[in-house]
C-alpha cells in the first residue's frame, strides 16, 4: 500500500461514513410502522432485519425488507470508488471500505442506539456489488444449507464464513480482508443464535418456534 497523503485520509472517511450511513438505514422498522404493524423490535428476536419482519406475516414488507437492507450495502459499494477514488484501508479501497461500513452500519445503527439487524442481506448487497459471480456461489451454499439444516441462521452463518474462503480459492485476494471483516459482524450479531444451537434450542424452518 503506498503511503497516505491528506486526500486519502479525507476520502477514505468519508467512503466510511458513506457506507455505514446508507447501511444504518432502518428499513425493517421502518415499513413496519408505516404498514402500521408497530415495532418489529418488540416480537421474535428483536431485530430489524427481514427474518424478523417476517414474523409479522407480512411476507411482503419481509421481501422489501431484504430488497432495501441488499440494496443499501450495494449502493455505496458502487458509488463510491466514485466519490471518493483515493479512498485506501486495511480493507482495501473505496469499494472495500463502504462495504465493511455498511454492513457495520446495518448492525450497529446510530438511530436505534447502535442496535440492528444480523447483517445478512446488507452483506448479501455488498458482495453482490463486489463481485456478482461470487455472490451466486454463495447463494448456492446459503440454499444448500438451508435444504439440509433447515436452520436460517445456521445457512447465514455458514455462508459468510464461506465469503472469504471462496474469494481466496479464487484468487480474489483483494476482496478476503474485508470478507473477513464482515463475517466477524455478522456472526457476533448471530451470537444469541449460537448459543440457542448450542443448546439445541435454535427453531427450524416450517418447524414450531
Amino acid at each position: 500500500m503506498r503511503r497516505m497523503q491528506g486526500s486519502d485520509v479525507l476520502d477514505s472517511i468519508w467512503a466510511f461514513l458513506v457506507g455505514f450511513l446508507f447501511g444504518s438505514i432502518p428499513f425493517g422498522l421502518l415499513l413496519t410502522r408505516m404498514a402500521g404493524l408497530g415495532d418489529v423490535r418488540n416480537i421474535g428476536s428483536g431485530s430489524i432485519g427481514a427474518t424478523n419482519v417476517l414474523r409479522t406475516g407480512n411476507k411482503g414488507l419481509a421481501a422489501a425488507t431484504v430488497l432495501l437492507d441488499a440494496a443499501k450495502g450495494a449502493i455505496p459499494v458502487l458509488a463510491t470508488p466514485v466519490l471518493f477514488p483515493q479512498a485506501q484501508s486495511i480493507f482495501g479501497g473505496p469499494a472495500e471500505i463502504a462495504a465493511v461500513a455498511a454492513v457495520a452500519g446495518h448492525c450497529f445503527t446510530p438511530w436505534l442506539k447502535f442496535k440492528g439487524g444480523k447483517g445478512f442481506a446488507t452483506a448479501a448487497g455488498v458482495l453482490a456489488a463486489l463481485n456478482w459471480p461470487l455472490v451466486l456461489l454463495c447463494a448456492g451454499i446459503w440454499a444448500a444449507t438451508l435444504a439440509i439444516s433447515r436452520i436460517s441462521s445456521v445457512s447465514s452463518m455458514l455462508t459468510v464464513v464461506a465469503a472469504p474462503i471462496a474469494a481466496a480459492i479464487f484468487g480474489l485476494a483483494d476482496l478476503v480482508a474485508p470478507l473477513v471483516a464482515i463475517a466477524v459482524i455478522v456472526l457476533v450479531q448471530h451470537r444469541a443464535n449460537i448459543g440457542r444451537l448450542m443448546r439445541g434450542e435454535e427453531p427450524r424452518v416450517g418447524g414450531k418456534s
